[in-house]
C-alpha cells in the first residue's frame, strides 16, 4: 500500500507541515528510516535523532515541529497515530472464505459462508462460527462455543465447550480457553476434583496473546469484558472477571474468583490472589504481589528493587527483624509516654 502524507492526514487526522505530496509506503524507526518511509517521535529521549533522520516524513507533536527537517504530521499522540498508519500501510491478511477439506465440522455446527476454516481444524457439535471469522490450522472449537464476526483464532488454539467470544477479537497461537479451573477439595487423604460447570464469556475487541490460559468458571462464567488486552503467558483462573479496557503484560497470574475493574494496567509477572476486588483505574507495577483488595484508584507496587547481593542479604535479614523491632519500638513509646 502507498499514500501521500496528505492522504494519511485525511485518514488519521493531524496537520501536515511541509510537503504533503511525499509518498509513504513503509514505516521505520527514526534512526533507520529512509526514502518513502514514515517514522514517529513520541519520547524526548529520541529527539536527538530528529535532525539526522532520513525519513520521508515524521509524526510528532506541535512542540517539536519547528525542529523537524522533513515533512511532518503534527498530532497530539504520535504513537497512537503511528499505530493507525501502520494498519493502513500493512493491512491485515484477509483470506478468501473457505472450509479446508481436512477440517472436521459436526453436522450440527453453524459456519457462516464468509468464514475461513483452516486445515485440520475441528468444529464440534452446536458450535457457531459467525461472519468473516478466521479459524486457523489445527484449532479446536468445542461444542456449543461461539466465535463472533471478524474474530481471528490463530493456529493451534484450543477453545473448550461453552465458550463465547465476541466480535473483532484476536487469539494468538497456543492459547487455551475454557480448560477446567483448578478446583479440588481435600477429603479423607485424597483430593476430590470439583467439576467446573461454568463457561467463558469474552467480549468484543479483546486480544489474547500466545500461550495464555483462560479457565472456565466453577459455577458462574469467567468473564473478560470488551477491549481487554492480554499479553503472552497469562493465566486467568476460574470465575475471574476482568473489566473493560484493562491491559495485562506478560506473565500475569490471576487466581480464582477475583474481580478486576475497568481501565486497569497490570505490569508483567504480577501475581494476584483469589477472592479479592481491584477497582477501576488501578495501575500495578511489574512483579508485584497483590494479596488484598484495592478499593481506591491509583498506582500500586510491592516489588523490591534489585541491589548488589551483599546489600540485599543485609536488607533481607533486617526485614525479618521488623516485627521484633516494631514490638520494641512500641515498648519505648509507652515508656516515653509514662515519663
Amino acid at each position: 500500500m502507498q499514500y501521500t502524507l496528505s492522504q494519511l492526514s485525511d485518514e488519521v487526522g493531524g496537520k501536515v507541515v511541509g510537503n504533503g505530496d511525499v509518498t509513504i509506503r513503509r514505516v521505520a524507526s527514526i534512526q533507520d528510516a529512509g526514502a518513502e518511509e514514515i517514522t514517529f517521535l513520541s519520547s524526548s529521549k529520541y529527539a536527538k535523532h530528529l535532525q539526522s533522520t532520513k525519513a520521508e516524513a515524521v509524526i510528532l507533536t506541535e512542540e517539536l515541529v519547528d525542529a523537524s527537517p522533513v515533512a511532518s504530521l503534527v498530532v497530539k499522540n504520535p504513537r497512537a497515530v503511528y499505530a493507525r498508519i501502520v494498519a493502513l500501510l500493512y493491512p491485515a491478511y484477509q483470506p478468501a472464505p473457505q472450509i479446508h477439506t481436512s477440517a472436521v465440522i459436526d453436522a450440527s455446527a453453524h459456519v457462516a459462508e464468509t468464514a475461513f476454516i483452516g486445515p485440520h481444524a475441528v468444529i464440534e457439535a452446536g458450535a457457531a462460527i459467525y461472519e468473516n471469522a478466521y479459524i486457523g490450522p489445527g484449532c479446536v472449537i468445542g461444542r456449543d462455543s461461539r466465535i463472533g464476526a471478524h474474530t481471528v483464532i490463530n493456529a493451534n488454539v484450543s477453545i473448550y465447550h461453552d465458550c463465547h467470544l465476541g466480535e473483532n477479537c484476536i487469539v494468538h497461537s497456543g492459547t487455551t480457553i475454557g480448560a477446567d479451573g483448578f478446583g479440588f477439595e481435600h477429603d479423607a487423604g485424597e483430593w476430590v476434583k470439583i467439576p467446573q460447570v461454568g463457561g467463558v464469556r469474552i467480549g468484543n475487541n479483546v486480544e489474547i496473546g500466545a500461550c495464555s490460559t483462560v479457565d472456565r468458571g466453577a459455577l458462574n462464567h469467567t468473564v473478560i469484558d470488551d477491549g481487554v488486552k492480554l499479553d503472552n503467558h497469562i493465566q486467568i483462573a476460574h470465575n475471574v472477571k476482568v473489566g473493560a479496557n484493562t491491559v495485562m503484560s506478560n506473565g500475569v497470574g490471576v487466581a480464582g474468583s477475583t474481580s478486576i475493574g475497568k481501565n486497569c494496567l497490570i505490569g508483567g509477572m504480577t501475581g494476584i490472589r483469589d477472592h479479592i476486588e481491584i477497582t477501576d483505574n488501578v495501575m500495578i507495577t511489574a512483579m508485584s504481589l497483590v494479596s488484598k483488595s484495592l478499593t481506591k484508584a491509583g498506582s500500586y507496587s510491592s516489588n523490591t528493587p534489585i541491589d548488589d547481593t551483599r546489600a540485599w542479604r543485609k536488607n533481607t535479614a533486617r526485614f525479618r527483624q521488623l516485627d521484633e523491632m516494631a514490638r520494641r519500638l512500641k515498648q519505648l513509646e509507652k515508656k516515653l509516654e509514662s515519663n
